[in-house]
């Protein structure tokens, strides 16, 4: 299979590891790529936020799997783009990736395919916000209603924090605060048949403890012992098949990959948001434990030929993932820092470029992410950790209590 995939950051590099090992993939290209995913394809430049510019250079590879990583091509219409050439392509229509491109799009569908969900108003002016604030009261829950690479919402107990950031947005989903632990759930769909990938939990503030600002994703950890044995199986009936059935009715099919966000409150599990596509960091730890080779399910997936796919298969075990981020992220990461120790097998890039020499240096907010597996939870933690500690960037800085929680058995899901 000849597959042709889109992005550079680290979900991209973990998508790369992933269909490289793949043994019906005979080419792989990633465009743009990163120095990490170097080492298993080419590199091709391509605008991404261009449908004609990746449909073209699909075209000229000839290749038979387009695999679409990032939100934003999603959302500008690549999809369409590709499968208008003929080509099968993992990754939905602009229309049903307003999943994610659109906050309130995503609110509208869960309410109709009666989806639990927090409940919610759309804010376009300072004092609709100060109204649903008010509604709610703390915690404050505001939500950019477009796409913000995974800074756009702010949870916050100070009411004018909470103003500015909706002031700030223009258009932003005020909602109800979710309580209790939060799941990432993985479901690769072709519109019809939906399959289940292994539930995991990110971390999403900077600091350790959850706090300071909201990142893109700090560190990420598979399975979850802590999880109900019944989770899975309960989001599958009460959210996706509904979800999925919803945008059937609509006449735009949803089919990729679907990004369902929980919280495990004392109500049961409730949506806290809906994405396009595979989420990062939790990628790289979810696909670390995938046996069944990555392109043929994702090919099934883009040719409507899931049902008929073998159940997955999954090692032993679990993986984690440590994100080493650059000075000043969120707010205003420093780049251009040379970087050492990152070219090892686990070693994630996610923000990284080479310069002709040869150097290695920072290029983004999230640098890099040490991801390893090993026989339990524990075991995989401290094999991050290693990863990490070999990692010489100035300025860099991790958080240090990634999956401690759940290896300490301090995680309780409310009854």
């Amino acid at each position: 299979m000849r597959v042709l995939l889109v992005g550079g950051g680290g979900r991209e590099h973990a998508l790369a590891l992933g269909l490289a090992d793949d043994p019906s993939v005979e080419m792989l290209v990633a465009a743009p790529g990163n120095p990490g995913i170097a080492s298993v394809a080419e590199l091709r430049e391509v605008d991404t936020a261009d449908p004609a510019a990746v449909a073209a250079l699909a075209v000229e590879l000839r290749a038979e799997l387009v695999v679409i990583g990032p939100e934003a091509p999603l959302v500008a219409g690549v999809a369409d783009a590709v499968r208008a050439k003929g080509i099968a392509v993992f990754g939905p229509s602009a229309e049903a990736a307003r999943l994610e491109g659109s906050k309130t799009f995503a609110k509208e569908i869960m309410t109709a395919a009666g989806v639990p969900t927090a409940r919610a108003h759309t804010c376009t002016d300072p004092q609709s916000a100060a109204e649903a604030l008010d509604d709610f009261g703390p915690p404050y829950v505001v939500k950019n209603d477009g796409l913000a690479a995974g800074k756009g919402v702010v949870v916050t107990d100070d009411r004018a924090i909470a103003l500015e950031h909706a002031r700030e947005c223009g258009r932003v989903v005020i909602e109800e605060y979710l309580s209790g632990p939060e799941v990432s759930l993985f479901v690769v769909t072709d519109g019809e048949a939906a399959v289940p990938l292994l539930p995991a939990q990110d971390f999403k503030r900077v600091g350790d403890g959850d706090t300071g600002p909201n990142t893109g994703g700090m560190g990420a950890y598979a399975p979850l012992p802590w999880a109900p044995p019944d989770l899975v199986d309960e989001v599958m009936t009460d959210v996706v098949h509904p979800t999925l059935a919803q945008m059937r009715h609509r006449g735009i099919p949803f089919a990729g990959l679907l990004y369902v966000g929980l919280a495990l409150t004392a109500a049961g599990p409730r949506v806290i948001e809906f994405n396009a596509r595979f989420g990062d960091p939790e990628t790289q730890v979810v696909l670390a434990l995938l046996e069944t080779p990555l392109a043929g399910l994702l090919h099934a997936a883009a040719t409507g030929t899931l049902a008929a796919h073998p159940p997955l298969r999954w090692r032993d075990g679990a993986a984690v993932t440590v994100v080493v981020a650059a000075e000043g992220y969120p707010a205003k990461p420093r780049t251009g820092d040379v970087i050492t120790g990152a070219d090892r097998a686990g070693v994630i890039h996610a923000g990284t470029r080479r310069d002709a020499d040869g150097t290695l240096r920072s290029a983004g907010g999230r640098v890099l992410c040490g991801t390893a597996t090993g026989p339990d939870l524990a075991a995989a933690r401290d094999a991050a950790y290693a990863l990490v500690r070999g990692i010489e960037l100035a300025g860099a800085h991790h958080r240090s209590d990634i999956a401690a929680a759940a290896v300490e058995s301090r995680i309780a899901v409310p009854d």
